[in-house]
């Protein structure tokens, strides 16, 4: 049976891809999701595993690959995985968040195709329905580059994925009936590292070698800092981009962020602490593991080494600091430097503002004052089968008007091929993180106070990092540019997870007339019907 449905996998996904390249190899993997008791922080809570896993299995792949994911829900309950950083190309379908997917139904399963066109880097997925990702269910996803396209530092001698993230000791069901009765999140009980509370991770490491960790903030709510004591951290990549390579003591990951830094185990051979903490919060949270020198001579000493500031100004001028290495070889053999983005000019300038505030008596959170709500029937499956009354094209506006918030199934249009601008305006005192699927952007600027048009001025328009997860500190603002190169329905989300859930999202539909492959996949053969398109056929 099991040797069927591989070979019926394989069968489906090659005739998807028959229209990519021919020699881009299959990986494939078989997924149960299943409850399990976990105890990260000391305190018995109800996990969600993959393969009775917590954090769920590494996606190891290289660019081109295409991955073929069998996902088996074995819960009580619907359940999505989606791949933050992985951009879909001409594949919205797969995307795996409710505005496009339906989720897998209890006792079924899913099969994702997903290529990784054109990219490299490290990121990683999570669960996307409720509040499931404050149960587990999230992994690292690494890329490789190709073996013919240079990588600008030589090959570490170990890469490890670093998951660290803000934890509850409530299940995830506690937490979702706390926002839905329309009370806040309380201020999270502890730090994760890889699934592990204070003191519980560690990495081995030999003397005088240089070693690559792929870090990722999965986290709910909160911005982080991690550092290694004695050790500087040298940023080499950005979430698919690599960067030129500047050293730092420690480096900011906001929620949603992935980065790799290298560093070299050039100390006396013992046990060095791995810190992570909350950053501009009071209290602060903190977190250590292990940093395990081979043949140590001693346990860690001393207290763990202090964190920066808690001014912003120490992280702002860090994610300036963050620079494209223009010379450098992306996923293709071009220099990543090949494409002046700064020389296109801009067919659009939309702004978003993002608020609090209630609606009905209950906590809601908005962008441009309207907060998202989930529709009956994802928008990418409306779309496609013309089904009207789901959503409305238009429904938010490309500004920021200063009513009262208000529920809507949020979309805005944009043309295929048009180049935008897009400006994150934060006027609340928390740090904000947005992401947008389906895409990398460029950060050309941030600042703090209102932008202006005469903000464009400081813009970075030579070297700005491409990424698809930006910051947006308190009282400020973030631009970004990007191209509009894959039609589709693409979620824009805070990244902090209570907001997300309770509105401050929307989706951009990237609209063409053409219905030429070149522009984007038929809807998936195995693709699962729910809504008002379950009696439609695929």
């Amino acid at each position: 049976m099991r040797l069927r449905l591989a070979v019926a996998l394989f069968c489906a996904a090659a005739s998807l891809f028959a229209i990519t390249r021919a020699e881009d190899p299959y990986r494939f993997y078989s997924w149960n999701i299943t409850y399990g008791d976990i105890y990260p922080l000391g305190v018995r809570q109800t996990g969600l595993l993959i393969n009775g896993q917590f954090p769920g299995p590494d996606i190891h792949s290289v660019t081109n690959d295409n991955l073929i994911i069998n996902v088996f829900n074995n819960l009580n309950e619907s359940f999505l995985l989606s791949w933050n950083g992985i951009q879909q190309r001409r594949n919205s379908y797969e995307d795996g968040v409710f505005g496009t997917t339906c989720p897998i139904p209890p006792g079924k399963n899913f099969t994702y195709i997903l290529q990784v066109k054109d990219q490299i880097g490290s990121f990683y997925y999570y669960p996307s329905l409720g509040f499931h990702k404050a149960a587990g269910a999230f992994g690292g996803i690494r890329i490789l580059s190709r073996p013919r396209i240079p990588v600008p530092f030589p090959d570490p001698a170990g890469d490890y994925t670093v998951l660290i993230g803000d934890w509850y000791k409530s299940n995830h069901t506690v937490l979702q009936a706390q926002l839905d009765s329309g009370r806040k999140l309380p201020f999270p009980d502890g730090i994760l590292i890889n699934g592990r509370g204070p003191g519980g991770a560690s990495l081995n490491v030999e003397q005088g070698k240089t070693y690559r960790l792929r870090i990722s903030n999965v986290g709910l709510q909160n911005s982080l800092n991690f550092r290694i004591q004695n050790h500087r951290l040298t940023l080499v990549e950005v979430e698919g981009t690599h960067t030129l390579q500047t050293s730092y003591s420690s480096v900011d990951l906001h929620l949603g962020q992935s980065c790799s830094v290298l560093f070299t185990a050039d100390q006396p051979t013992q046990d060095y602490y791995i810190v992570v903490n909350t950053r501009f919060t009071n209290p602060v949270l903190t977190t250590t593991g292990i940093l395990r020198y081979s043949n140590s001579a001693g346990p860690v000493s001393g207290p763990p080494p202090g964190g920066p500031t808690i001014q912003i100004d120490w992280s702002l001028n860090q994610a300036r600091s963050m620079r494209t290495n223009l010379t450098a070889s992306g996923p293709r053999p071009n220099p990543q430097g090949s494409y002046h983005y700064g020389l296109v000019n801009t067919t659009r300038t939309i702004r978003l503002a993002n608020s609090a505030g209630q609606v009905n008596g209950k906590q809601r959170y908005a962008v441009n004052s309207v907060s998202f709500v989930q529709p009956d029937t994802p928008l990418k499956l409306a779309d496609y089968f013309k089904i009207g009354g789901v959503f409305r094209p238009g429904s938010i506006s490309d500004n920021p008007y200063g009513g009262g918030i208000y529920t809507d199934i949020s979309v805005l249009n944009a043309d295929y091929r048009a180049f935008l601008e897009i400006v994150f305006q934060n006027d609340e005192d928390i740090v904000q993180s947005w992401h947008l699927n389906g895409y990398s952007f460029f950060v050309v600027g941030m600042d703090g106070g209102q932008w202006t048009s005469a903000s464009r001025n400081g813009y970075n328009l030579r070297d700005a990092v491409s990424r698809c997860t930006t910051q947006v500190y308190p009282k400020s603002w973030t631009a970004i540019y990007v191209a509009l190169d894959n039609v589709g329905i693409w979620n824009l989300r805070s990244e902090y997870w209570a907001r997300q859930y309770l509105g401050q999202q929307l989706y951009l539909r990237v609209y063409t007339d053409s219905t030429s492959l070149r522009d984007e996949f038929p809807i998936p053969k195995n693709a699962l019907l729910c809504g008002r398109a379950v009696s439609r056929s695929s």
